[in-house]
């Protein structure tokens, strides 16, 4: 590709294809930097008086990059930190193709620099509240007790495998039986072995044997009511009304229970590594992020248990 014959909406399409095909990105991520991608460039067509070319990105300057933060960051919907500091990497990444793959640099883009972010802790939820959520399915008398089953194995599987919900959801009827380990490829196609517990593949056999339709042996695994692969839609839908019949805080999510899958173990004696394998994570820098959050459940036991706590 030469930058000269193409424009700045173009080139954000091909690198929008590039992260779909080439990193394979989800479709909820690639959206977003669309969107991040179409008001950076509507932001410099207003601040530069016109359309520009994908070769006219590489005289970007620092303080249109700033400018345009700064405009992000106020209106009717202002971004958070967080938000920004997610803007400005996108933003990044996008002039990083432009440089590779169309010889377009933006030195001036080395100099700004993002907001600063607080951490934040995972929020796993306790073990009485997994074993809720676990078997609060079948004491709903409004669902199907296949449905029920269904529920209930998907949730065990995040909690007592550690998976993401795409990571669940994308298992195949020929998964099943689920074998002792599972093979789960996970983020950036980085694949793991999962060790699966007997109550895991219980729950799932449960689910099979209730469920009402022909699943072919490469078809989805979990399927919705009319017989269409489940959605990870319904596992949030699901979760958010167990937690309300529950009385559980709004952080109890689906993926906090990988989070206390992960908090669980680490509690329990796992070492960090093996933690990090688990999850799939690529830094243990990630992964340690659980050491924060079990001491803080640790003082919080103290201080509760401590006559002068």
């Amino acid at each position: 590709m030469a930058a000269g014959s193409l424009t700045a909406q173009n080139a954000l399409a091909a690198w929008l294809e590039h992260l779909a095909h080439e990193r394979r990105l989800s479709p909820r991520t690639l959206e977003a930097y669309g969107h991040i991608g179409r008001l950076y460039l509507a932001f410099l067509e207003r601040h530069r008086g016109g359309p520009q070319s994908a070769a006219d990105l590489g005289s970007v300057t620092a303080a249109e990059v700033r400018a345009h933060l700064a405009e992000r960051r106020s209106g009717d919907r202002p971004l958070n930190a967080r938000s920004l500091s997610q803007t400005l990497a996108a933003i990044r990444g996008f002039h990083a193709f432009l440089d590779r793959r169309l010889d377009v640099a933006t030195p001036q883009l080395a100099l700004v620099r993002g907001p600063k972010v607080k951490p934040s802790l995972p929020r796993p939820v306790s073990e009485d509240q997994a074993k809720g959520l676990l078997h609060e399915p079948e004491a709903d008398p409004d669902m199907e007790p296949w449905e029920a089953a269904r529920d209930r194995a998907v949730l065990t599987l995040l909690y007592g495998c550690g998976l993401r919900i795409s990571e669940a959801l994308s298992l195949k009827r020929s998964d099943s039986p689920l074998p002792d380990t599972l093979r789960i490829t996970g983020k950036g196609d980085k694949t793991r072995m999962v060790p699966v517990l007997p109550q895991v593949r219980e729950a799932t056999h449960a689910y099979l044997a209730k469920q009402p339709f022909v699943i072919d042996a490469d078809q989805a695994l979990f399927r919705a009511r009319r017989g269409g692969p489940l959605s990870a839609r319904h596992v949030q839908a699901t979760v958010q009304r167990l937690r309300g019949r529950l009385g559980l805080p709004a952080s109890a999510t689906p993926h906090a229970l990988r989070h206390s899958f992960a908090t669980h173990l680490l509690g329990a004696g796992a070492d960090l590594r093996s933690i990090q394998e688990l999850l799939g994570h690529a830094s243990l820098s990630t992964t340690q992020k659980y050491t924060q959050v079990d001491a803080a459940r640790l003082l919080a036991a103290y201080s509760q248990a401590h006559p002068r706590g």
